[in-house]
């Protein structure tokens, strides 16, 4: 099994960039991943059911946790006019991907991808919008998770998308316990999307 992760820091396989084209939310996304970095040259089966499973936010601070290459970050953008994006990733390869597909978008103005220790610690979101590295295991994935919800402003919310098979009705039920109510949005070719909510 290769143990270079996207989740890595710095991925160790040559970087190689490929294109990825995808229709989000009535936009034509044209961008480009790269080798370690999540779903290189496609669109994640994942992420593709949380796209066409939700409406875009209307606006507002949004985080993308775990970004990647930007793709729901910058769709975000294209979908919101009004949305100002942070996506935060510890891949560096992700990170300078993401920018890149933020210039080539044209959306630099409100789209900024950076790892997380760059992130300011007062920053809050409306909005978490996230396909979050569910194998980095249920130890890692409740620590990052803990780490961004407070973040979120009063009745704010998070949208992330997770397999069934990875434990998507399980951390459903983690996360109401931890004081953050979730719901179930849709379920689709063995995904769940949940709704998380920040009370006030």
């Amino acid at each position: 099994m290769n143990e270079d992760h996207y989740f890595s820091a710095d991925p160790a396989a040559p970087f190689r960039r490929a294109p990825v084209r995808a229709e989000v939310w009535g936009h034509e996304l044209a961008l480009t991943s790269g080798s370690g970095v999540f779903s290189q040259g496609r669109l994640d089966v994942g992420t593709a059911v949380l796209f066409r499973e939700t409406e875009p936010p209307a606006g507002g601070r949004i985080l993308d946790l775990g970004c990647g290459y930007g793709v729901i970050g910058l769709a975000v953008c294209l979908a919101a006019p009004g949305a100002r994006v942070t996506a935060v990733d510890v891949n560096r390869r992700a990170v300078l991907l993401a920018n890149e597909n933020a210039e080539a978008l044209r959306v630099v103005d409100r789209f900024t991808a950076v790892t997380p220790e760059e992130v300011p610690s007062a920053e809050t979101y409306d909005e978490i919008w996230s396909n979050p590295p569910i194998r980095v295991g249920k130890a890692a994935l409740h620590d990052l998770l803990l780490t961004w919800l407070p973040r979120l402003e009063p009745q704010g919310r998070a949208v992330m998308v997770v397999g069934k098979n990875l434990g998507a009705d399980s951390l459903q039920r983690w996360l109401g316990e931890q004081g953050y109510p979730t719901e179930r949005l849709a379920s689709a070719k063995g995904f769940r999307v949940l709704e998380t909510r920040r009370s006030a």
